[in-house]
Protein backbone atom coordinates (compact mmCIF):
# COMPACT_ATOMS: atom_id res chain seq x y z
CA UNK A 1 0.00 0.00 0.00
CA UNK A 2 1.19 3.36 -0.68
CA UNK A 3 1.97 5.95 2.22
CA UNK A 4 0.95 9.10 0.81
CA UNK A 5 -2.75 10.73 1.70
CA UNK A 6 -4.76 10.87 -1.47
CA UNK A 7 -6.31 14.42 0.52
CA UNK A 8 -3.10 16.35 2.38
CA UNK A 9 -0.65 14.70 0.62
CA UNK A 10 1.14 13.76 3.82
CA UNK A 11 4.02 10.94 3.30
CA UNK A 12 6.98 9.21 5.11
CA UNK A 13 9.62 11.49 6.87
CA UNK A 14 12.86 10.43 8.05
CA UNK A 15 15.15 10.86 10.55
CA UNK A 16 17.36 9.25 13.35
CA UNK A 17 17.05 7.04 16.29
CA UNK A 18 19.39 8.62 18.98
CA UNK A 19 20.86 5.85 21.36
CA UNK A 20 22.33 6.46 24.94
CA UNK A 21 25.63 6.93 23.67
CA UNK A 22 24.55 9.38 20.92
CA UNK A 23 24.87 6.87 18.22
CA UNK A 24 22.77 8.14 15.02
CA UNK A 25 20.66 4.90 12.74
CA UNK A 26 18.58 6.50 10.06
CA UNK A 27 14.51 5.45 10.75
CA UNK A 28 11.47 6.22 9.09
CA UNK A 29 8.53 7.99 10.69
CA UNK A 30 5.11 6.37 8.22
CA UNK A 31 2.23 8.02 8.44
CA UNK A 32 -1.26 6.38 9.71
CA UNK A 33 -2.86 5.39 6.43
CA UNK A 34 -6.04 3.59 5.80
CA UNK A 35 -7.76 2.22 2.68
CA UNK A 36 -11.23 3.01 3.00
CA UNK A 37 -14.01 4.01 1.06
CA UNK A 38 -15.69 7.84 1.10
CA UNK A 39 -17.22 10.51 -1.03
CA UNK A 40 -14.32 13.14 -2.39
CA UNK A 41 -15.13 15.59 -4.47
CA UNK A 42 -18.59 14.47 -4.94
CA UNK A 43 -17.62 11.09 -6.09
CA UNK A 44 -17.59 7.89 -3.81
CA UNK A 45 -13.95 6.39 -4.04
CA UNK A 46 -11.85 3.75 -2.65
CA UNK A 47 -8.41 6.04 -1.22
CA UNK A 48 -5.29 6.09 0.90
CA UNK A 49 -6.05 8.48 3.79
CA UNK A 50 -4.34 9.26 6.81
CA UNK A 51 -6.25 9.25 9.84
CA UNK A 52 -5.72 12.78 10.73
CA UNK A 53 -7.89 13.82 7.53
CA UNK A 54 -10.53 11.14 8.31
CA UNK A 55 -10.76 12.55 11.77
CA UNK A 56 -11.38 16.46 10.87
CA UNK A 57 -13.80 15.59 8.53
CA UNK A 58 -12.20 16.51 5.28
CA UNK A 59 -13.78 13.50 3.40
CA UNK A 60 -17.20 11.51 4.48
CA UNK A 61 -16.20 7.49 5.07
CA UNK A 62 -18.88 5.73 3.41
CA UNK A 63 -20.75 2.80 5.25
Amino acid sequence: MSNICAVCGKQPGFGNNVSHSHKKTKRVFKPNIVKTKVEFKGKVQNLNICTKCLKAGKVKKII
